[in-house]
């Protein structure tokens, strides 16, 4: 069976999402890095393989799959061990609006992409660094309070799902933009999975290549 190979970048968080997922299942991979400053994921070559331009994207199985969200759904459904989403439907979907709040509401908006079309419009940068912050702490507000009456330690009780693998990430991007941390419950949460191999080793400084 070929190894699967992960298009990333360091301090992309769609990149580390999978990263961790990859590491929680314990998958072997191989890394295809695409400097996202550079314009390298706008090369031919790779938007041959992901025509968004985007990353992450993972081949495996003989295939090509795209958006961290649902290539962290096809390896919980594909490879077996440590299980993203809890047992019955109503879990499931508790777990899945939480991580859609950062995949859906957060990120797309304070990305680099959308952050180089406010630049483009005129804004000051100062304005684009507060356009972001804005939108990653009300996304995190409405994320710490979608969870208030989840026991710990991490976001859904005491393993790991898709949405601690969305939350982390998007922390470390918060801190980028300047944002207060102002939750203890996600800072209990994100203290909890720091503490896990998959985590540490996905952590953007401990890409081979952090800048």
């Amino acid at each position: 069976m070929t190894e699967p190979v992960l298009h990333g970048y360091f301090r992309s968080t769609a990149s580390y999402r999978v990263r961790i997922a990859l590491n929680l299942k314990g998958v072997a991979y191989a890394d295809a890095f695409h400097h996202l400053r550079k314009g390298e994921q706008r090369a031919p070559d790779y938007l041959a393989l992901n025509p968004q331009g985007l990353v992450p994207t993972l081949e495996m199985d003989g295939a090509v799959l795209t958006q961290s969200l649902a290539i962290c759904e096809y390896l919980d459904e594909t490879v077996a061990g440590h299980r993203l989403l809890p047992d019955g439907p109503m879990r499931r979907a508790k777990v899945r609006a939480a991580a859609q709040i950062i995949a859906c509401d957060i990120h797309p908006v304070q990305n680099l992409r959308i952050l180089d079309r406010l630049r483009g419009l005129g804004l000051a940068e100062g304005q684009v660094k507060a356009w972001a912050a804005q939108v990653i702490d009300e996304g995190l507000d409405a994320f710490d309070r979608l969870i208030a009456g989840e026991e710990g330690p991490f976001c859904f009780g005491d393993q790991v799902t898709l949405a601690d693998i969305f939350l982390v990430p998007q922390l470390v991007n918060a801190r980028r933009f300047g944002v207060t941390l102002r939750w203890p419950r996600l800072a209990a949460v994100e203290q909890a999975c720091l503490a896990l191999d998959a985590f540490t080793k996905a952590a953007p400084q401990n890409q081979p290549d952090a800048e």
